[in-house]
């Protein structure tokens, strides 16, 4: 330990109270953070005299400038034999550890008391904390006490700390040499600290994923995907996690994924494939390559076939989990994770999408026995939320609470119920009404407010909800659009035997159309053969028929007129050419149906 006056020690003080105390504002609100026993995203250990004035103080300042929190150790301060209570506490809740081995790295105790620390921190983390070493004018080998210059330096604290803490201290030093991090002799110091601060951030980003604020964990959906995956067992599983758009998908992979991540050697969650994908696969193929090898080798890939070997390459010995989210092509699949033999025994694949199609590639699954199986994707359908779930995961957006304010319990039970517990319409709705309730409370009546909605969402899904249901309509081919239209206009509940026969006469090939709206979750056919639509999505294709001709005074032009007062007003027309297709209205308390087929 190096002597230093007490004004000097004072001044090494202040300064450690600057630099390496948590940024209480950086972090403020951030639960997970706290919650996960986290503190400091980053330690970094190193010999003040070594590297403190260039390299340790750039990379220091170049990663509280990305916004993480660092503890920055400065061992010239420490006094006695002991690691004190700050810095045993900041070891215990750092994520990553960064060693900067340096000439005399090994001459301080608390350096070596610090690696010994950090060695037995990550051994007991469950792959949750990593250390990554950096050689900063020595070699591994040196580390590794395979030549003179740490071997000289270790027997010099044998005295004050005895043989067996010095032989715990020499293990910890050659394990950490044999950990995979970066050598300065071979780059300069800038391209190092870019290095080392992307692998930082990909390090820190690739375990968790982000879950929405105000969560209602659906347990028994969570619990039966996990099942599926068979996370115990050998092999390779794909698992492909179906259902329309905003009824959740996502949210379930995400929970599932940060509930499993810790099993394997690596993970990667890759959002938003379909809208990603317009920029093309090869950077969808970095991205996920990235997560197991960094950026600087995921920017390799000089084409899609070249981006398949890279990843076979990199994961074949690996035991990973990805999640390819939101597909809506088969090729996707196929090149980013093609077949089972990809990626090392007990690995697992989940795919979210609306066009269950793409569930049907067939890959190679491999058994516990590493036998090879080429089937179809396992495949999880999302069911409805329950009413109690849906009805609290409105009131946490609407309220702020799990229940409903007093006064407001029937209109939140009847928007739940309206929107039919649709996650998506939930959210969108009960944020708008939290929002624009805070804007009125000193003008108007909130109850209004929520009446108004009430009656609003009779016209149709919010534009938020809308714009997520209506890409799935927008991917049918256009007679697939018709029936579609027709069956949210006319048949919902509705048997399907006249319709089809209907289809068939229009040459709308009804078979296949059919078969394109339920590959996308846009209806069901119950046992009882009747059609079964989301009421978001029936009132999606009616929104679609109304904006034809947004004037509600001319119903003669719309080409479906399902509301029965239209339809009577429409019939009472006289010399009025109708550009209408079908319509329905009720007769003395009974429903009529008339189909009037224009072959023009």
């Amino acid at each position: 330990m190096d002597n230093v006056s007490g004004e000097e020690n004072e001044a090494f003080r202040r300064d450690l109270e600057a630099t390496s105390r948590r940024d209480d504002v950086s972090r403020e609100g951030n639960e997970a953070f706290n919650a996960s026993g986290i503190e400091y995203d980053v330690f970094l250990s190193f010999r003040g005299r070594d590297t403190r004035d260039n390299f340790t103080d750039c990379l220091y300042h170049r990663l509280r400038l990305i916004g993480l929190h660092v503890f920055l150790d400065n061992e010239e301060l420490r006094v006695g034999t002991e690691i004190d209570g700050e810095l045993s506490k900041a070891l215990d809740k750092s994520r990553i550890y960064i060693p900067i081995f340096s000439q005399n790295y090994a001459t301080s105790s608390w350096c070596l008391r610090e690696v010994a620390h950090m060695e037995k921190c990550t051994s007991k983390s469950n792959r949750k904390k990593e250390i990554l070493p950096i050689f900063y004018d020595v070699d591994p080998d040196d580390v590794k006490l395979n030549t003179e210059l740490y071997k000289n330096a270790m027997p010099k604290h044998e005295e004050k700390f005895g043989v067996d803490e010095l032989k715990r201290w020499e293990a910890s030093l050659r394990k950490v040499a044999r950990l995979k991090g970066w050598d300065l002799k071979r780059k300069s110091q800038g391209e190092l600290i870019d290095s080392v601060v992307e692998e930082v951030l990909w390090k820190l980003n690739s375990r968790n994923v982000d879950v929405p604020k105000y969560l209602i964990e659906d347990h028994p959906q969570i619990k039966a995907i996990t099942e599926k995956l068979e996370i115990d067992s050998n092999g390779v599983h794909f698992l492909g996690i179906h259902g329309g758009g905003g009824i959740g998908k996502t949210v379930l992979a995400r929970v599932v994924f940060n509930r499993l991540s810790h099993h394997f050697d690596g993970v990667s969650f890759l959002k938003e494939v379909r809208e990603s994908s317009k920029h093309g696969l090869i950077d969808l193929q970095k991205k996920l390559l990235s997560s197991f090898v960094g950026f600087e080798t995921a920017n390799k890939i000089e084409d899609i076939e070249d981006g398949v070997r890279w990843i076979k390459k990199v994961c074949n010995t690996k035991k990973v989990l990805i999640v390819l989210d939101d597909l809506d092509k088969k090729e996707q699949l196929e090149k980013l994770a093609g077949e089972s033999d990809w990626f090392g025994s007990g690995s697992r694949i989940i795919i979210t999408t609306r066009d269950k199609s793409i569930l049907m590639t067939q890959v190679e699954s491999s058994s516990e026995e590493g036998q090879n199986q080429t089937k179809g994707i396992l495949a999880y359908e999302v069911h409805e939320m329950e009413y109690g779930r849906a009805l609290q995961l409105f009131c946490k957006h609407a309220f702020r609470r799990d229940s409903p304010v007093k006064g407001y319990d029937h209109l939140a039970e009847k928007i739940v119920c309206r929107v039919g517990m649709l996650p998506l319409a939930i959210e969108v709705i009960g944020s708008s009404l939290y929002s624009e309730g805070l804007v009125l409370e000193q003008h108007l009546d909130k109850i209004e407010l929520w009446e108004d909605t009430l009656k609003q969402l009779d016209e149709g899904p919010y534009k938020d909800v809308r714009d997520a249901l209506i890409i799935s309509y927008e991917q049918l081919e256009p007679k697939h659009k018709e029936v579609f239209l027709d069956i949210a206009c006319f048949f919902t509940n509705a048997d399907l035997t006249y319709p089809i026969i209907m289809w068939r006469d229009c040459n709308y090939y009804p078979p296949r159309a059919i078969s394109a709206l339920l590959l996308r979750s846009l209806m069901k056919i119950r046992d009882d053969k009747t059609f079964w639509m989301h009421d978001q999505v029936r009132d999606l294709g009616r929104y679609i028929v109304l904006q034809e001709y947004p004037c509600k005074e001319n119903p003669h032009k719309f080409s479906r007129v399902w509301n029965h007062e239209d339809a009577i007003k429409l019939l009472e027309m006289k010399e009025v050419k109708w550009t209408c297709t079908s319509h329905n209205f009720y007769l003395k308390e009974k429903l009529i149906e008339f189909f009037i087929l224009l072959y023009m």
